[in-house]
């Protein structure tokens, strides 16, 4: 069962924006401010890469080049919620967005590459006209 649960995808036009959210699923009662959190994109045909990360502090964020000045990675931690808010996309944008969780707390940085252990099911993003 998923610890984690994305929402938000969905059909998008070139140019548009979209916004993801990604929550503890009400089983697992994860505290996603101890934890480094990350999101991660696959593209139809590719593997799974992480696109974005933000530490349990919220005070670092990381990108990979390719999303960098179009995606904004955050968090509240009142609603216990990280978002993706993603603008300008492309169809190079589309695939399955998962978020992904690694217990870090009270920790200045993330990295996408870590062994984030924790995942949800995946939220689907088409970007076309």
């Amino acid at each position: 069962q998923s610890q984690l649960v994305e929402s938000g995808g969905g059909l998008v036009q070139p140019g548009g924006s979209l916004r993801l959210s990604c929550t503890a699923s009400t089983p697992s009662e994860l505290r996603l401010d101890s934890f480094a959190v990350a999101w991660f994109r696959q593209a139809p045909g590719k593997e799974r890469e992480a696109i974005s990360c933000i530490s349990s502090s919220g005070g670092h964020t990381d990108y990979v080049a390719n999303v960098k000045g179009r995606f904004t990675i955050s968090r509240d931690k009142s609603v216990n919620t990280v978002y993706l808010q993603m603008a300008s996309v492309n169809p190079e944008d589309t695939g399955v967005y998962y978020c992904s969780a690694l217990f870090r707390p009270y920790q200045a940085l993330c990295r996408l590459v870590a062994p984030y252990n924790y995942w949800g099911q995946g939220t689907q993003v088409t970007v076309r006209s």
